[in-house]
C-alpha cells in the first residue's frame, strides 16, 4: 500500500529536522571558523610592493601583491613576511594595509635569505592626511597611530596532520581572503622555490587554498593562533591545486627575532659536509649494519624504536678541520641518527635542525652508528662564520 500524501509530509518533515540537528553539530564547526576568521583578521596585513627587474631600456616595473601577520617584539609591532614578497621594492614602494583600511610603511626592513622569512617595523603612512591629523600621528594621539593588534603565536611542534586549519591572505590581491582546510604533512624539504635556493627548509603542508599573495600569510589553528607563514604552493596551473607550503611558525618567530635583535640569523655550526645520497632504508639488512641497531637491555627508549632508526639519519662526508663536530670526536662515514632528541630523518633535516639552534647555550646530544654500532656524544655548536 502506497503511503497517503499526509505520511510522506509527516516524513519528509521529519527529516528536515534530523536534517537540522545535525547541521546545528556541523553548523558549530562553521561558526568556530567566522570567529576565527573575525578576531584575526584585524592581525592581518596587506602588502604592495613595486617593484623594478632591470635597467636602462630593459627595465620592467610591475606590482606585487602579498600578506603578512603583526608580531610584537619587546613592544614594538612588527610585521612578518616571506623576503620574496619585498625583495627588489624600496621601503618608500611598500604601502601596507590593515582590514579597517589604514595605510602603513615600513621604518625598518630586515630579511633573512636562509629562511625566505622578513619583517618590517610599522609605521602610520601620512599620505593623502591633513596636515593637523599628521602632527597628530606624529605626537602618537590619532587613531591612525593606534597599531593593529598582535598575533596570538602556537607553539608549532604540537601541530599535528589532519588538524583544521584557516589561511588568510591577500591572494590575486584580494585582500583578506579567508580559506579552510586541514595540515596535510609535515617536515618537506628540498623543495624548488622560485630561482633561489632556500636553505633551510621545514614546511608544512596544507591543502587550504593558497594562491598567489598569500605569501606571508598567516596559517591558523581553530583557537586563532599562527601555527605558520604560507610561504609557497605547487601548482602545474599557477593557481591553488590543493599543495601549499607554510614555514612552522616556531622557526619564523625564532628567524624574526634574530633579526630584530641581531640584525641577522645567527645559523648554528656543526662543521660536516653531508652525503645528500645518503638513505639508511636502502642499506641492506643482510649487510649487518642493522645488526647493532635491534633493541637491546642497555637501549634508551628515548632514541625511539627500531623502525624510527632504520629509516633515517645523515651519513658524515667530511669534517671541516677546528669545527664542533671534529671537536666532538666525529668522524667521516658517521651516520647520526638523533639530534637534541629529535630523530633525523634525512640530510636536509639535519642541516634545518642544526641550523636553528641555538648556539654556545648548551651541549646537544647526538645518537651516531659507527662501525655498525650505536654511541651517545655531544656537541657544542657555534655560530656559523
Amino acid at each position: 500500500m502506497l503511503p497517503t500524501s499526509d505520511q510522506v509530509d509527516v516524513a519528509r518533515d521529519r527529516l528536515f529536522e534530523d536534517l537540522a540537528e545535525e547541521f546545528e553539530h556541523f553548523d558549530r564547526l562553521g561558526n568556530l571558523v567566522r570567529r576565527v576568521s573575525h578576531l584575526v583578521k584585524p592581525s592581518v596585513i596587506h602588502i604592495e610592493a613595486h617593484k623594478t627587474q632591470g635597467s636602462g631600456a630593459t627595465a620592467e616595473s610591475f606590482d606585487e601583491a602579498g600578506s603578512g601577520v603583526v608580531l610584537d617584539v619587546a613592544g614594538e609591532s612588527w610585521v612578518l613576511t616571506n623576503r620574496h614578497v619585498i625583495k627588489g621594492a624600496a621601503s618608500n614602494q611598500i604601502v601596507m594595509r590593515t582590514s579597517d583600511g589604514r595605510r602603513w610603511v615600513p621604518e625598518k626592513i630586515l630579511m633573512d635569505p636562509n629562511t625566505d622569512v622578513a619583517v618590517m617595523k610599522l609605521s602610520p603612512s601620512i599620505a593623502g592626511i591633513e596636515s593637523a591629523e599628521r602632527d597628530s600621528i606624529r605626537r602618537g594621539t590619532s587613531s591612525f597611530a593606534k597599531m593593529p593588534p598582535a598575533a596570538r603565536l602556537a607553539d608549532s611542534d604540537e601541530v599535528q596532520i589532519g588538524d583544521f586549519v584557516i589561511a588568510i591572505g591577500s591572494p590575486f590581491g584580494l585582500s583578506h581572503s579567508v580559506t579552510f582546510g586541514i595540515l596535510s604533512a609535515k617536515g618537506r624539504r628540498d623543495l624548488s622555490l622560485g630561482e633561489e635556493r632556500i636553505d633551510l627548509q621545514d614546511f608544512f603542508q596544507t591543502d587550504a587554498a593558497i594562491n598567489p599573495g598569500n605569501s606571508g600569510g598567516p596559517l591558523l589553528n581553530l583557537r586563532g593562533e599562527v601555527i605558520a607563514l604560507n610561504t609557497a604552493i605547487a601548482s602545474s596551473s599557477g593557481g591553488s591545486e590543493g599543495i601549499g607550503f607554510a614555514i612552522p611558525i616556531n622557526m619564523a618567530a625564532r628567524v624574526a627575532e634574530e633579526l630584530i635583535v641581531h640584525g641577522r640569523l645567527r645559523r648554528g655550526y656543526l662543521g660536516v659536509t653531508l652525503d645528500p645520497n645518503f638513505a639508511a632504508a636502502d642499506l641492506s639488512p643482510a649487510s649487518g649494519i642493522y645488526a647493532s641497531m635491534k633493541i637491546t637491555p642497555d637501549f634508551d627508549s628515548r632514541f625511539g624504536s627500531q623502525e624510527e632508526i632504520k629509516l633515517g639519519g645523515a651519513r658524515v662526508k667530511d669534517i671541516r678541520p677546528g669545527s664542533p663536530a671534529e671537536l666532538a670526536h666525529l668522524q667521516r662515514g658517521d651516520i647520526i641518527l638523533q639530534f637534541d632528541s629529535i630523530n633525523v630523518e634525512d640530510d636536509d633535516h639535519l642541516v634545518a635542525l642544526a641550523g636553528m639552534a641555538q648556539p654556545d647555550q648548551r651541549p646537544i646530544s647526538m645518537v651516531i652508528l659507527r662501525d655498525g654500532k650505536r654511541y651517545r656524544t655531544e656537541v657544542t655548536l657555534t655560530f656559523q662564520p
